[in-house]
């Protein structure tokens, strides 16, 4: 059987952090979300205080003081870079890793069994990445990318395993599914998790000792996906996965406005960046949305709040296009004298690059050469930084609707501006 790997950095972005500024170590660490309102991170040290993942900082702020919690703002510029090294590194010692997200990254170990023992092996690699980058990693081995992930939970939660778990024999794959959480499994949302209960399962282990037939006749097909690699056959393509079948980007503003000029620089930047996600997917879109809300915390203003949704007549990834379509669909939703406190953009029905239905009455004639230029731009502002190039419309930093980041490291991996300093 085929092996994979589950590389999974530990409390990635407070590790990042804790790269950058010495002394953290074995200290409570906290990341905070877009305005730095809640925590979206935290380190062991933190989660043993009592603070948990989602709490409002004002809720929690005595734990943090008392404590001397260090907080700092979300920059995902640097944990992208950082990212990004960490994947490199798995690439020189494995031919095939398939980056699933910002901080877990599947590995194909097929073959790597007649070389290496596949713990040590594994073990090698993650001193290395602590070495050279400082981000600490837990790895679990398994025939099935579902039951890595269940092997890197315990890597992560066991010290004795030193930092990987593998899980090559039956016995093991019991012994794991038992002592695991249901909800903890890939693949097993909230809903399936009623209806698994509902039907008596209530561990991984009575779920993957279910019959196939009893699975297909109530379960949808990525459940019973699910259940295959539970029994160990790999069956999921994690390209599929990763493609998202919607791409959503909003902010909660720093400040509320009122001016639809703050409004559409705002809905331009969301559209920018969903455009940006879209073709980094190799997808097209067919519809946009855009949203826009009031503070629905004070009771004291007015409050508005108001969707719409657009069909493009061919599927697109072009940033233009879609941005044009945004601010057309702003335009219709916005209503003046409202203090508006969050927006946002969604990209729908979404499908693959690779075929294209062509229509007659297309509006944009030119589009092979416009899709060249988004090219272009994606190869511009991959070498020399994000928004190197940006509409005009999303104007200039530090406007209102921008979110507050009063606590941010700076991007010392992206920024020459920003590169670090050392007194000697």
């Amino acid at each position: 059987k085929i092996m994979w790997a589950l590389a999974d950095c530990n409390s990635f972005f407070c590790s990042v952090e804790k790269a950058f500024h010495p002394g953290l170590e074995g200290k409570p660490v906290c990341v905070l979300s877009s305005n730095d309102g809640n925590i979206i991170a935290l380190t062991p040290e933190a989660k043993k205080m009592g603070i948990k993942r989602g709490d409002p900082v004002f809720k929690v702020k005595d734990i943090i003081s008392c404590n001397n919690v260090k907080l700092f703002s979300t920059n995902m510029r640097l944990y992208a870079a950082m990212s990004r090294r960490v994947t490199n590194m798995l690439r020189k010692s494995i031919h095939r890793v398939e980056n699933y997200s910002i901080d877990e990254s599947f590995c194909c170990l097929d073959g790597y069994e007649r070389l290496y023992d596949m713990e040590n092996f594994m073990r090698e690699i993650v001193e290395k990445v602590r070495l050279w980058t400082e981000i600490p990693m837990s790895v679990g081995i398994a025939p099935s990318k579902t039951l890595a992930k269940v092997g890197s939970k315990f890597a992560k939660q066991y010290k004795g395993y030193r930092s990987v778990c593998m899980i090559d024999t039956d016995e093991k794959r019991r012994k794991a599914l038992s002592i695991s959480d249901l909800s903890d499994v890939w693949g097993i949302g909230r809903r399936t998790l009623e209806k698994l209960e509902y039907y008596g399962v209530h561990t991984p282990l009575e779920f993957a000792d279910k019959s196939e037939n009893w699975v297909k006749s109530r379960f949808t097909l990525p459940t019973v996906r699910t259940w295959r690699e539970l029994n160990g056959i790999d069956c999921i393509d994690t390209a599929e996965v990763i493609a998202k079948q919607t791409i959503c980007t909003s902010r909660s503003f720093g400040n509320m406005v009122t001016e639809l000029d703050d409004l559409k620089a705002s809905i331009a930047h969301f559209a920018s960046s969903c455009a940006n996600k879209l073709r980094g997917q190799s997808s097209l879109c067919r519809s946009v949305t855009v949203f826009i809300t009031s503070n629905r915390f004070r009771d004291d203003l007015p409050q508005y709040s108001n969707i719409l949704t657009h069909t493009l007549p061919i599927a697109t990834a072009d940033t233009l296009e879609i941005t044009n379509t945004a601010i057309t669909i702003l335009k219709e939703l916005y209503r003046p004298s409202i203090q508006y406190k969050k927006s946002g953009v969604i990209l729908g029905d979404i499908s693959s690059n690779k075929v294209v239905t062509q229509y007659l009455f297309d509006p944009i004639p030119n589009r092979p050469e416009r899709h060249h230029l988004m090219q272009l731009i994606d190869k511009i502002n991959q070498r020399y930084g994000t928004k190197t190039i940006l509409l005009g419309v999303e104007g200039v930093e530090n406007q209102k609707w921008t979110t507050k980041c009063e606590q941010r490291t700076p991007n010392y991996l992206t920024d020459i501006n920003e590169i670090m300093t050392i007194k000697i």
